[in-house]
């Protein structure tokens, strides 16, 4: 599958985890001694197969060649548990993109795509995984497994979340965050793919939210996502135009130049009180821009599962 197909195309979760795959095995390759070489679940040798022990990790290819059982013994097994959270609330299928390719996507396809790779380098390590989506209710919830059925059924999740036109609906980020900390009984590295985009009177509610999916011992690594161009940055052309808000329908009609100092003055210092409010709960804040790839966001994965274990 070429990775520069349309993600639309990918109408199932088998062509979502390709897709996936293709993002993470280009990544790796693009890795130069790197600290993370033995993450690739390499097996650091062969011994004989006993019986009464597993079958699970019979080498058959060499069986073939020697007619000998021997098994993989491999490094850096763990019982690692990850929990995968989305925020699909309206303002998340921003940019409006008529064709979505890997490099042209929305910040929910991008979060999505991001959670499927996760998950594939989770598979390599034969950890668990548990996923939740979510708008103004919990829209799917699944519990940390392993097992391939359990993965492919997560991917068809991501899948559809993915490339489903989403109704306006708003969001109730830190009641749903309550609800699925209430769920997550043993210790877990967390990470939560949203914009941040919640009403002002929400903002402490939200934090106390994000201190308890830190109870029990969870690590939690906070992956706030935004079209930097334009959320950010507010790069438009000065030709009149109606600001529409996504979730609320309430729209302002203006010339960008007239608002774009004040606009991104006020961006600015939001983005820089995130950043503080995290550092004082010991949240690991991680700004990713949606037009700068994946790398960012697997190299955090990384580092924050090494630390894990």
């Amino acid at each position: 599958m070429d990775i520069n197909s349309e993600l639309q195309q990918a109408s199932s979760f088998l062509d979502f985890d390709l897709l996936s795959k293709s993002i993470v095995e280009g990544f790796i390759s693009g890795m130069h001694k790197s600290p993370f070489h033995g993450f690739s679940a390499e097996f650091a040798e062969h011994k004989i197969y006993n019986n009464g022990e597993s079958t699970r990790h019979i080498d058959w290819k060499l069986f073939a060649k020697t007619d000998k059982l021997y098994t993989k013994r491999y490094d850096e097994e763990t019982n690692l548990r990850c929990h995968l959270i989305i925020d699909n609330s309206s303002s998340m299928h921003y940019p409006k993109i008529h064709k979505q390719d890997v490099n042209n996507l929305t910040k929910i396809s991008f979060s999505s795509l991001a959670a499927a790779a996760f998950m594939q380098l989770l598979k390599k390590q034969r950890d668990a995984v548990g996923l939740s989506v979510y708008t103004d209710e919990l829209d799917f919830y699944a519990p940390e497994k392993g097992g391939e059925r359990h993965r492919q059924m997560l991917l068809n999740c991501l899948s559809n979340t993915a490339t489903k036109l989403s109704e306006p609906v708003g969001t109730k980020t830190y009641e749903i965050l309550h609800q699925i900390a209430e769920k997550l009984h043993r210790r877990s590295l967390i990470f939560l793919f949203t914009d941040m985009l919640q009403p002002e009177r929400d903002s402490k509610n939200l934090f106390e939210a994000l201190r308890h999916l830190k109870h029990n011992k969870h690590e939690l690594v906070l992956f706030h996502v935004y079209d930097k161009a334009t959320e950010y940055s507010f790069n438009f052309d000065n030709s009149p135009r109606r600001f529409v808000d996504i979730e609320t329908g309430v729209n302002i009609n203006a010339h960008p130049e007239l608002i774009k100092e004040s606009y991104e003055s006020e961006v600015e210092v939001y983005f820089k009180d995130l950043r503080m409010i995290c550092g004082k709960y010991k949240i690991n804040y991680v700004g990713i821009d949606i037009q700068q790839g994946f790398d960012k966001l697997l190299t955090t994965f990384l580092v924050e599962r090494q630390k894990f274990i």
